[in-house]
């Protein structure tokens, strides 16, 4: 469907990078369609040899003659970037990535009718294992939001949410990146501290948590019954589980995603 389409990308930062090598490598688009257009001059010759995609300053000219613009800038500077955009590619569908921000926000500011889709993904779409979840705005249409999930599913896999769980989409997926890195940090630290080298910790803590996502994924049984398949009576697992328990972990983590959604809100302007 994107085949024959010109793409802006305005904001060619990790994410809107990992997007556009994804749109490239899956052979969704050419990369003749897509102009980025980014403050960084640096990071705009980085994309330009990366990727041979065309890129500017001028965000306008990026979005000139679009049929599709992918806004992949940072919440503080949504405002003031659809300032800049307002009238142009009026016809365009409108993708933005930015953690907070509403899909009225944008159709008030680029003008009445504007089509939009809100998305959140993650960052390991720099590698093609991202989770992004997906709402149409209020004059998006069946097809944008196909397009949208197109896009998306070439860097990892996509649903559907309401926009008003979108929020925490960001305070679950959108941050659970830093949450597993933690836990692999922890878990190759007490490697460490129990006598295997650096390395080999980190390999091991980070496949054991790659193996156990990808048994849930399978979805042939849930994870509380992949903990109890692993948890044998009197046995390691139980002895680690039980420590955890103590700490508190299963709660600290649902207090962390609670915390990034209620700042996912305050980031839009909602509380």
């Amino acid at each position: 469907m994107l085949e024959g389409k010109k793409i802006g990308v305005v904001g060619g930062g990790k994410m809107g990078g990992a997007l556009i090598g994804g749109m490239i490598s899956r052979g969704l688009v050419m990369a003749a369609a897509l102009t980025v257009a980014d403050t960084d001059e640096k990071r705009l010759g980085e994309l330009a040899k990366a990727y041979g995609v065309r890129v500017t300053a001028d965000n306008r000219e990026a979005v000139q003659g679009a049929d599709l613009v992918i806004l992949s800038v940072k919440p503080q500077s949504m405002a003031e970037v659809l300032s800049g955009l307002a009238g142009a590619a009026s016809s365009a569908l409108f993708i933005s990535i930015a953690a907070g921000i509403a899909t009225a926000f944008i159709e008030e500011r680029l003008g009445e009718g504007v089509r939009v889709v809100r998305v959140m993904p993650n960052l390991p779409a720099l590698i093609g294992e991202g989770a992004a979840a997906l709402a149409p705005g209020a004059f998006a249409t069946k097809a944008d939001l196909e397009w949208a999930r197109q896009i998306f599913t070439a860097v990892g896999i996509a649903v559907d949410v309401k926009e008003s769980l979108m929020d925490a989409v960001t305070g679950l997926s959108g941050s659970g990146p830093g949450y597993a890195f933690l836990i692999i940090e922890a878990l190759m630290d007490a490697g460490v501290r129990t006598g295997l080298a650096r390395d080999v910790a980190l390999k091991l803590s980070a496949q054991s948590l790659l193996g156990a996502a990808k048994l849930c994924l399978r979805g042939e049984k849930d994870p509380a019954e992949l903990r109890e398949m692993v948890t044998s009576p009197g046995g390691t697992t139980l002895a680690g589980l039980k420590v955890l328990e103590e700490g508190k972990l299963k709660a600290t983590l649902i207090a962390a995603v609670e915390a990034a959604t209620r700042r996912s809100a305050e980031l839009g302007g909602r509380k």
